[in-house]
């Protein structure tokens, strides 16, 4: 079987790869960058995201992502006239990027790289392979992980990858958190679970975890990055939640900071050029972001 059918992987991004600055990873001096080949804007459907994964790029809280009711999928569909959802980004990666991808997702490449081949001889997309999974288990995480875990005789402490499946009939990937209630291999402990994380939280909830060494200024550069996703008018209103003025007063110089040159970024992560990013995320900023836009003195 020909690897055309993933030559190109389709990912859902929801937290630092919300952003150009978060893509590029340049709060981490380039290590990391991601370079997709097209970028388009979704609503994530049954999910609610927070901070609860331990990073392995610092001492701070990432993303991770649970299904409001556990019993049915997450899905995404394209930005329509809806607020339903939460923003998201659909992604299109080159499959030269697999490599990188599953190292910043803290999953063994060389396993990715062997999922990847099964759903080739499979003759699925990588979401499609995945999805028949998630259905086999009755859309249950950990049974999910358990069924991975034995299909490739392997799980992750940090990010495994699920299937999200789009109004389209497309299946995406994302990266979610190794469960606190487990990886999929009893041997293997998450890292949600060693560090106590057994729900999502705000930023406000985050900096005040005490169940390891929290580096503050690594967290608030990570939620800077999530929050430029509303630079390009993704749904970013539930990153707000619990952002009272003082918090909101400490996140102001690190955004501004970072604006100028976003939009440049952004573009060269996913590969638009000016008439396709137009097209696709317009000029408007969410509506969220006026208070740190008017403190940077923009209109």
């Amino acid at each position: 079987m020909s690897s055309a059918v993933n030559d190109t992987l389709l990912v859902i991004g929801y937290g630092s790869l919300l952003s150009g600055y978060g893509m590029l990873a340049e709060r981490r001096g380039g290590r990391s960058r991601l370079v997709a080949r097209d970028a388009f804007p979704v609503r994530l459907l049954n999910a609610r995201r927070g901070l609860a994964k331990p990073s392995s790029h610092g001492h701070y809280l990432a993303m991770d992502l649970e299904p409001i009711d556990p019993a049915l999928p997450i899905s995404a569909r394209a930005v329509d006239a809806s607020d339903a959802g939460i923003g998201a980004l659909g992604l299109v990666f080159d499959r030269q990027w697999a490599p990188l991808i599953s190292r910043r997702e803290e999953y063994d490449e060389h396993k990715f790289l062997e999922l990847i081949a099964m759903a080739d001889r499979a003759g699925h997309p990588l979401g499609e392979f995945l999805l028949a999974i998630a259905r086999r288990t009755n859309w249950n995480l950990l049974a999910y992980r358990r069924a991975l875990y034995e299909l490739l005789g392997y799980t992750s402490e940090g990010y495994i990858f699920h299937p999200i499946p789009l109004a389209d009939g497309r299946v995406a990937v994302a990266a979610i958190g190794s469960g606190f209630e487990g990886s999929g291999d009893t041997a293997v402990r998450s890292k949600r679970n060693e560090y106590g994380m057994d729900r999502l939280l705000t930023l406000a909830e985050a900096l005040r975890v005490e169940t390891f060494d929290l580096d503050r200024d690594g967290q608030v550069g990570y939620y800077v990055e999530c929050l430029l996703g509303g630079l390009h008018g993704l749904e970013i209103a539930d990153l707000f939640r619990d952002l009272d003025n003082d918090l909101a007063r400490a996140l102001h110089p690190r955004f501004h900071h970072v604006v100028p040159g976003e939009r440049e970024r952004f573009m060269r992560a996913t590969s638009l050029d000016e008439p396709r990013y137009r097209g696709a995320f317009g000029d408007a900023p969410h509506a969220r972001l006026r208070t740190f836009l008017d403190a940077a003195g923009k209109p």
